[in-house]
């Protein structure tokens, strides 16, 4: 049986994407589970948030050793197969594969397998380089006993993300307060279905695949509007404007249904709003933790005390959340 995977998806950056796989597999940990996060970013944003530059070089400068995911599937731009990941543990519960800038460079190769997976006399290696990404994470998950993977991608439709969105089980989609958030979710939703479509034709014509692959099923969990990006000068009207256009769009796009909630709050897709927590996020950064671990050590007194704690069950409830949505569609997630 495979792990379930989440992905956390837009193709629109600065909505705070990488803040929530960041956080979440935090709090997932918190609460038991044991979570392998994957950073397929060719940024490598996740990595940097969870390890600081020597760490970080330590991993990058080892070419010798499969130390970042682009490392385990490189030997694949030859005529090798994926190798067994370096896993780095974070905290009990939480371990990370970590990103790598060099895997933009397996782009390409991604982008020529997608056809040639459908006609290819040679499927295998066209299914291995195109399940590159979650057969990693699988093999990452028997290894640490983990039961949740969170998965953090870059901002486009690129062959990577395909890719990464072949591995899910499960899309969670950031939103931010603004026109090109939900520009960028009109496209999402139809590009969400073309991979999922195209995925199964795939599976459908090598019928018999000679190792365990994805279902790529991509269900959507729902939206999260995200503060970040809300600048105190901004009219209240101007933000309401888009934060009340997302149910109908989300549900357009990505549902392809229609509804009547007038706001997010109203609507049922809407997995939560999050404040910004403007004060917190650089004290996290500065001390590598979750806003919500910060303490007094780290200056977090008087209000900003209050605010950590508000942060703990905010994040708290989203993952319950998520878990609880994973949870009621994990039996048709299994079946093929």
């Amino acid at each position: 049986m495979s792990v379930q995977v989440l992905t956390f998806f837009n193709n629109k950056g600065g909505v705070g994407k990488t803040s929530l796989a960041y956080h979440l597999a935090w709090m997932f940990s918190e609460l038991g589970h044991t979570v392998v996060a994957v950073d397929l970013d060719a940024q490598a944003n996740l990595t940097a948030a969870y390890l600081d530059e020597d760490e970080l070089e330590r991993l990058w400068e080892n070419e010798k050793a499969p130390t970042t995911i682009y490392r385990a599937i490189e030997p694949l731009t030859r005529v090798g197969d994926i190798v067994e990941p370096h896993i780095e543990k974070v905290t009990q519960g939480l371990y990370l594969i970590a990103g790598d800038v060099a895997l933009a460079s397996f782009e390409d190769l991604l982008s020529e397998s997608w056809p040639k997976s459908m006609g290819d006399p040679n499927l295998y290696r066209h299914f291995r380089i195109l399940t590159a990404f979650w057969q990693v994470a699988q093999i990452a998950t028997k290894q640490v006993g983990a039961d949740i993977i969170v998965v953090d991608v870059g901002p486009n439709l690129g062959a990577i993300n395909r890719s990464a969105l072949i591995a899910s089980d499960y899309v969670a989609i950031p939103l931010g307060a603004d026109l090109f958030s939900l520009q960028g979710l009109k496209n999402l939703g139809p590009t969400l279905r073309s991979w999922r479509d195209g995925w199964k034709k795939r599976l459908d014509n090598w019928g018999s695949p000679d190792f365990a692959v994805p279902q790529g099923r991509m269900k959507p969990l729902g939206y999260i509007v995200q503060q970040h990006s809300v600048r105190l000068s901004r009219p209240v009207k101007a933000y309401d404007k888009w934060v009340n256009r997302m149910p109908a769009v989300y549900h357009e796009a990505v549902l392809q249904n229609s509804t009547n909630a007038a706001t997010p709050s109203q609507d049922e897709e809407c997995l939560t709003t999050l404040k910004h927590y403007r004060s917190l996020v650089p004290m996290g950064q500065e001390a590598r933790k979750p806003i919500f671990h910060l303490t007094s050590a780290d200056s977090a007194i008087g209000s900003i005390a209050q605010a950590v704690q508000e942060a703990y069950k905010d994040f708290e409830l989203l993952a319950n959340k998520l878990i609880d949505r994973m949870k009621a569609t994990q039996t048709s997630l299994r079946t093929p």
